[in-house]
């Protein structure tokens, strides 16, 4: 592959020599041969990626750049932004997989002649694959020519991957690269978007962005996938990179792969056209059998005011603030009868009075068939509980269903839910894709569905049209009947009644019957630090936040996060996966014994690893202390690092955080035998801990199940 004038940031040769940006710094500052920066800005400088792998391979450091990655280089590295470089690269697989026959002699060609060349060839791809009217446009000779390294690279990647595979690549680490340019729909919910639309042979996406959704429709695992795509988006860009990703997805990748020769499968057909969706309809004749959106929210300027007499306003005329009301009726009226849409919406929108008369009239008509809401983390925004709305246009003459489904995935309002615990990496998706499907499929073949106090009921309509029409599924679904039965509140008073006795044993005796002496030690003490220990071999330090898992992993690690440690609850995180096409990266997994510290808050906590916690991997703002058994004991170790003279001492403050520096902590030095005669104090003091925070939970669960119980009639006055 020739060289070319790709220039890569520190962060890219990291992942070149797989070391993490520190070491970087570090050849930096040692090496005066390290390559000299030839772009970019003083605090983040650019540098030939030519240079760089000549001396990364000259240092032993590097024994060949993974193909993938310099491709990706490339992409990032191009004149023209990575956006031009990713359509040009898309174009060019869709020639190499659609073509495959013509390819090797274009490439037999210089660059110069091979920009010449390829106009044409892709001129005719394109159309033959996206149409005539599409979002990509066939790059000039003069735009190719700083392409044509890139373009070789794409193809001689085809050899390693499928041609959609290259282009998933490139295009994932241009998205992880850019993620406050983008909102994506992670593929949990895409997924259960297009189950719940169900087979579909047209499907339109009005706000397609990245493609997820559509992409979802044509999973060949999806029973029927479908067969032609329709998009829109008001980024141009977008729409070309979405155009080019779903022309390259689907059977034919496998079918590359395979090696198959001359004209492959075509998968479903593509047609994605930029532009402003509610005010300039790029399909207004079009009846699909699904719509599946995820609509931007909180749009104030969304064409109120030039759209007051638009057709599409069938259930009323949306008001400023009801965009996604708006988003709604357009799915509606690009539906054929009896098709389905499935949008994803905010919460507010099944609960705000601006919007009662849309939402009643969608009921009343039958228009709208179910409500789910989904745990906080599911999708962006990630700090609230996003709703799923499912729609079905009216049938001509057939009578309007008689109940609307609403089903809660949120643990936050069901005390049952689905979901677990709530945050981006602690969700148990496949829990809350089942427990939708399974409320799901029964009610869309019967039109009703058995009650599942907490999780699940089909609501009369008559009963949702009063005065706020407010469909939030947690505020008409019974509490789930396994927390308010008077026998369960009995098994919670007994659990309590123990663990206040179990409190009442571990509470420490006065400091005058310790051993019979106060303070045998006194206030003089010689003292050391975290950091003269660490230097010493006594211990060693690990800070946490790295590590990835490989991609598709069915058994994801635990992360233990400094909420976590914080809290003394289990390890709550899970390991992220690496990107496509990087290797997974080795996290710090802790052991039994071993002391951990979160460093930000302004708090001196320690906490000894069990082995039930053993095993998990290290979370961010996590500090690892592995002492030497020989050398210094745990609890020991734990115990003095959680008094409050170490948190003044090893505090530093910036503007809006307290950071612990954990090197500067201190503790006395002491023989190991009397390291373990207060390692055992310290660790009575922490069972005790244990057992006054286990009795706060349970007098909590009794007081509000009591509460509960006497509002709903399980209990008796």
């Amino acid at each position: 592959m020739p060289e070319s004038a790709a220039e890569v940031t520190a962060a890219g040769i990291a992942r070149l020599a797989g070391v993490g940006r520190a070491a970087v710094s570090n050849w930096r500052r040692r090496h005066a041969d390290f390559p000299k920066p030839v772009g970019g800005t003083e605090t983040s400088p650019s540098f030939a990626l030519g240079d760089v792998e000549s001396w990364l391979r000259a240092q032993g450091k590097l024994a060949e750049v993974p193909l993938g990655e310099r491709v990706w280089q490339q992409v990032a590295g191009h004149p023209a932004g990575a956006v031009t470089a990713l359509v040009h690269a898309g174009c060019a697989l869709l020639l190499v997989r659609d073509r495959a026959g013509a390819w090797p002699t274009l490439a037999a060609a210089p660059d110069a002649r091979l920009a010449e060349l390829l106009p044409v060839p892709l001129e005719e791809t394109l159309t033959e694959r996206l149409g005539a009217t599409r979002s990509v446009r066939t790059p000039a000779a003069h735009e190719l020519v700083p392409s044509v390294p890139l373009l070789r690279g794409a193809a001689e990647l085809v050899a390693e991957t499928s041609p959609g595979d290259a282009f998933e690549f490139l295009l994932g680490r241009h998205l992880d690269a850019n993620p406050r340019q983008y909102t994506l729909t992670p593929p949990g919910p895409a997924a259960l978007m297009a189950a719940l639309a169900g087979p579909a042979a047209t499907v339109l996406d009005p706000a397609c962005g990245t493609g997820a959704l559509l992409r979802a429709a044509t999973r060949a695992d999806s029973g029927s996938p479908a067969a032609a795509l329709y998009g829109q988006d008001a980024d141009p860009d977008l729409a070309a990179l979405t155009a080019l990703r779903l022309a390259l997805g689907g059977e034919t990748g496998r079918a590359s792969r395979a090696g198959r020769t001359g004209k492959a499968g075509k998968g479903p057909a593509v047609h994605v056209l930029p532009g402003d969706t509610l005010r300039a309809d790029a399909f207004p004749a079009l009846a699909a059998d699904a719509v599946v959106c995820h609509p931007p929210f909180n749009e104030r300027n969304w064409g109120h005011d030039e759209l007051a007499y638009d057709p599409r306003w069938e259930y009323g005329f949306p008001a400023r603030t009801e965009s996604e009301l708006a988003w709604v009726q357009h799915a509606l009226a690009r539906l054929r009868p009896g098709g389905t849409a499935v949008l994803l919406m905010p919460p507010a929108a099944a609960s705000r009075r601006s919007g009662r008369r849309i939402r009643a009239d969608l009921l009343r008509r039958g228009a709208l068939r179910a409500v789910v809401a989904l745990p906080a983390g599911a999708a962006p925004p990630y700090g609230i509980p996003l709703h799923l709305w499912v729609l079905r246009k009216p049938v001509p003459g057939e009578r309007p269903p008689a109940e609307l489904l609403l089903v809660d995935t949120a643990p936050e309002s069901s005390a049952g839910g689905a979901g677990g615990a709530t945050g981006r990496d602690r969700l148990d998706w496949p829990a809350v894709e089942t427990a939708v499907l399974a409320a799901w499929h029964p009610f869309d073949q019967e039109g009703t569905l058995a009650e599942t106090p907490g999780a699940s009921r089909s609501v009369p309509v008559i009963e949702l049209l009063d005065d706020d029409v407010d469909l939030a599924p947690a505020r008409h679904l019974p509490p789930p009947a396994a927390a308010e039965g008077a026998a369960q509140l009995d098994g919670v008073r007994d659990r309590l009644t123990a663990t206040l006795r179990r409190t009442r044993e571990l509470t420490p005796p006065p400091a005058t019957d310790i051993d019979g002496a106060v303070g045998a030690l006194g206030v003089h003490r010689t003292a050391t630090t975290v950091g003269e220990l660490a230097r010493a071999g006594a211990l060693t330090l690990h800070a946490g936040g790295t590590g990835s898992a490989a991609a598709g992993t069915p058994v994801r690690v635990p992360v233990l996060t400094d909420t976590d440690v914080l809290a003394a609850q289990p390890p709550s995180g899970t390991l992220p996966e690496a990107p496509p096409g990087e290797p997974a990266e080795e996290p710090v997994l802790l052991a039994a014994g071993d002391v951990v510290v979160p460093v930000l808050g302004g708090g001196a906590v320690a906490r000894v690893v069990d082995a039930a916690t053993a095993g998990a991997a290290l979370g961010r703002n996590v500090h690892l202390l592995r002492p030497d058994p020989a050398a210094v004991d745990p609890w020991f170790l734990a115990g003095f690092l959680r008094a409050t003279a170490n948190k003044r001492q090893a505090s530093s403050y910036a503007s809006t955080a307290t950071r612990l520096d954990v090197r500067r902590l201190q503790l006395p030095r002491l023989p190991l035998a009397e390291q373990r005669r207060y390692g055992a104090r310290f660790r009575a003091l922490a069972e005790f801990e244990e057992a006054l925070r286990l009795a706060g939970r349970l007098g909590e669960q009794l007081v509000q199940g009591m509460y509960d119980g006497l509002a709903d009639g399980t209990v008796a006055p």
